[in-house]
């Protein structure tokens, strides 16, 4: 949709969606491809695709162009971009795009031509994560904004808040937990250094993806049991707020619902957890100022046609660019 702001500037609006989907073949067993046609995306970031190029199912992303980085571990992590027109630019950690053609050609997915200048440089602390998947960003061909889809590792608790009868897992001495933080660390180096260049092409930047924090009080229900787990630790939670800022990022929902608990976008899938609506602001949108600013609403789509897509629900932004 293109019309005039009110600077008489001719601006264009784009429907922005993320979504972890926890597996591309059991999301469209929900019903992935019917919201993927009637809510009218323009952008859509996948994480935890879960499939290998040559696993993947026959149209499994629609009349959308995907971008993806599957990773090299078979079955696990996996992000993409789904964009109307053909991306003008792909860049991942591992330098091994590929791009799916819309179901109407009948193209498999292929390696896209990246020229020199957008391979990626990582921090040294980040070289470890660069062949998982975890991390994408494509340069849109019908708007001056850079999208990147993030899965940031879950984590888990320090070696001194382990007690093995309150934990699911066996315990790991910290291994897990250290590993999150190392990453973090890193990434944010690695942000900076993206947004600014984005900056310089003349490109707004949109990070979307499942970042496994939970940043305030208001994003999780039941925050007063949850201070000493991982996903809500004190680090976590404050190095989330370091990336934000008036002339860094945004948190847009949080923008546009200042006030309100949530809105939610995980929910366990065990008890009645996504019933009470008991759960935990993890999928987010973090946008540069000019672009935040833009935004006219947020929703969260709990539901298609009574059935949840995955243990998250899309998160979906409308732009003004």
């Amino acid at each position: 949709m293109t019309g005039l702001g009110t600077s008489g500037v001719p601006h264009s609006t784009l429907r922005v969606a993320t979504v972890n989907i926890n597996g591309i073949r059991a999301t469209l067993r929900r019903g992935f491809d019917d919201w993927l046609r009637e809510r009218g995306c323009d952008v859509i970031a996948l994480q935890e695709v879960r499939a290998q190029a040559e696993k993947l199912p026959d149209g499994a992303f629609g009349e959308y162009h995907a971008a993806l980085d599957t990773g090299s571990i078979p079955g696990r992590n996996g992000v993409a971009v789904l964009t109307r027109q053909r991306p003008a630019a792909v860049r991942t950690w591992s330098g091994a795009a590929l791009l799916a053609e819309p179901s109407a050609s009948g193209a498999n997915p292929s390696a896209p031509e990246v020229p020199a200048g957008d391979r990626v440089v990582l921090p040294r602390g980040l070289l470890p994560f660069a062949d998982q998947g975890r991390y994408i960003e494509v340069d849109l061909a019908e708007a001056p904004v850079t999208i990147a889809s993030l899965y940031l590792p879950k984590g888990g608790l320090p070696a001194e808040l382990q007690r093995p009868e309150r934990m699911r897992e066996a315990p790991d001495g910290g291994a897990r937990y250290t590993r999150k933080m190392a990453f973090m660390a890193a990434f944010s180096t690695y942000l900076t250094r993206t947004r600014r260049a984005a900056a310089a092409a003349g490109r707004e930047y949109l990070l979307m993806g499942d970042l496994n924090i939970a940043h305030t009080r208001q994003d999780l229900a039941a925050w007063r049991r949850n201070q000493q787990n991982d996903g809500f630790l004190p680090e976590e939670r404050e190095w989330f707020g370091r990336q934000l800022g008036p002339r860094t990022l945004v948190d847009v929902v949080r923008s546009l619902h200042p006030d309100q608990d949530g809105p939610y976008s995980w929910w366990s899938w065990l008890g009645q957890s996504f019933a009470r609506d008991a759960g935990w602001r993890i999928d987010y949108h973090l946008a540069t100022p000019h672009l935040a600013r833009g935004a006219h609403w947020a929703a969260v789509d709990r539901e298609v046609a009574g059935t949840r897509l995955s243990d998250h629900a899309p998160v979906v932004v409308e732009y003004s660019v």
